[in-house]
């Protein structure tokens, strides 16, 4: 049975190579670091973190994309119109949940009668719920009218490099997905159709090459450099997993310290799980849900975030069943957090 680990950033805090040792993982690696767009092949670093002793293939995905553009101009001309499209329509969203997120950060924000306030903050999320539901049923439209008229994988060029791509991997058995531009690495991997191929190879994934792998990328931060942040979709995800949101770099880019955004953010993309994954985060699937290592967090309906104190198995299946509740137990607040 393949393994499917989810990982909290590398770069500072590398764990990849002895998670991967300790579930007896080794063999040759498959690398994909479109993320890292011109930046892809140098991977020197990231070589060594996945271990001296195997062989490492950078699957260049990104430079294959760029290739089969040189290659067929007229569905380059196409590609770049579609996501002109997703531009825009996203900007239109952005609108309309500024709006909407301001209503609900307010009546959390409140004190004052619960009988009163309750209602209102649920029918607050129930709007965010209902915009959020519309704006993946637009994207999902932009997708797929964009492959009834272009069939992106019967397109020669791509063809060439999905071959390419299906030799190498034949002699790997894990394929390990990095972060960098997380809209970059979705898009190639998509393009690509390189999902296809993960079915039969152990995955490991971390920052964005995890919210990739989800079924919705989720972008968020409470305080960016441009100003007031409001968490949002941006686009679909592979959904190779459900029933959890990985949200990497929580600590520097998420307020966790108040629980009224906790509270907001937990609720509004129930029933998934909303998991903190900083360095040193380690979530590996089973046949009945998840895995969770010390130093995952999740954050709570009621505004808290836990922290895994022990290693937890919690019944959310991974891949294709609905997500069921995960059971409070085994899990205390870590210590700064409320």
């Amino acid at each position: 049975m393949p393994h499917l680990i989810v990982l909290g950033p590398q770069r500072l805090e590398p764990i990849v190579h002895n998670v991967l040792q300790g579930l007896g993982v080794d063999g040759d690696i498959a690398l994909i670091s479109a993320g890292w767009q011109e930046r892809e092949e140098e991977d020197e670093e990231l070589r060594e973190v996945l271990g001296t002793r195997c062989r490492v293939h950078n699957l260049r995905v990104h430079g294959r994309c760029e290739e089969v553009y040189h290659e067929d101009t007229e569905f380059f001309e196409a590609h770049r119109a579609r996501q002109d499209q997703l531009r825009e329509l996203q900007s239109l969203y952005r609108y309309r949940l500024d709006l909407s997120l301001d209503a609900a950060r307010y009546l959390f924000a409140q004190q004052g009668e619960e009988t009163l306030l309750q209602p209102e903050r649920e029918d607050a999320i129930d709007a965010l719920r209902r915009l959020d539901q519309h704006h993946v049923r637009r994207l999902q439209e932009i997708h797929d009218d964009f492959e009834s008229k272009w069939n992106s994988l019967e397109r020669t060029a791509v063809q060439k490099q999905r071959e390419e791509i299906q030799s190498i991997l034949g002699y790997c058995g894990t394929i390990a997905i990095a972060g960098g531009h997380v809209a970059v690495l979705l898009n190639r991997i998509r393009m690509l159709g390189i999902e296809s191929f993960f079915k039969d190879h152990h995955l490991v994934a971390w920052s964005a090459g995890a919210m990739a792998l989800s079924e919705k990328v989720v972008l968020f931060h409470d305080k960016p450099p441009q100003g007031a942040g409001a968490p949002e979709i941006l686009d679909l995800g592979l959904g190779y997993f459900k029933g959890l949101l990985p949200l990497p770099h929580a600590r520097r880019r998420l307020n966790l310290n108040d629980p009224a955004r906790v509270a907001l953010l937990a609720q509004r993309f129930a029933p998934s799980l909303c998991f903190a994954l900083d360095e040193g985060s380690h979530i590996q699937a089973t046949d009945k849900g998840w895995k969770l290592h010390p130093r995952t967090r999740l954050l709570t309906a009621e505004g808290q975030v836990h922290n895994f104190l022990h290693p937890k198995e919690i019944e959310l299946p991974s891949v294709v069943l609905d997500p069921q509740a995960a059971s409070s137990a085994d899990i205390q607040p870590q210590g700064e957090h409320r």
